[in-house]
């Protein structure tokens, strides 16, 4: 489930390109060309969150390969920086846990529905949240 998120999420971004932007220093705002989605992963002691690079131009299979990996080697503790640390959005999933809704702690420079109005305004958010309903919807794209 979550490399179908990711890779939703994905495709979102790329029709929504300002809402995948970020605040690394508290001043200045970067808007990131490449989609780089970070999925939080639960581990012995915290959590970790790995990234999936370019998720909205690989196809499901390879995406979920690729997760399976990411998510074997986060819980081995084997992770690579650039493995984790070059997110460009993060999502967190709890539904495996019965979970319907939380509010996420976020690592600096991340960005939960709640956006930073410096950067999106609430209406581009909203319109990205439609896209993404549209998406999951209408999974079609979801497989290519």
């Amino acid at each position: 489930m979550s490399a179908l998120l990711a890779k939703a999420t994905a495709l979102a971004l790329a029709k929504r390109l300002v809402v995948n932007s970020s605040c690394r220093d508290g001043k200045s705002f970067t808007y990131n060309s490449s989609i780089y989605i970070a999925v939080a992963v639960a581990i012995d002691g915290g959590l970790i969150t790995p990234v999936l690079q370019d998720p909205d131009k690989v196809d499901i299979y390879s995406l979920s390969r690729k997760w399976k990996e990411l998510v074997d080697k986060a819980r081995a503790k084997q992770l690579q920086p650039q493995e984790y640390n070059n997110g460009t959005f993060t999502l967190s999933n709890l539904g495996m846990y019965g979970v319907d809704r939380f509010n996420a702690i976020l690592p600096p420079g991340t960005v939960n529905v709640t956006a930073n109005h410096r950067v999106i305004y609430g209406a581009e958010l909203a319109m990205f949240l439609q896209t993404l309903a549209k998406i999951i919807e209408d999974p079609k794209d979801l497989t290519l």
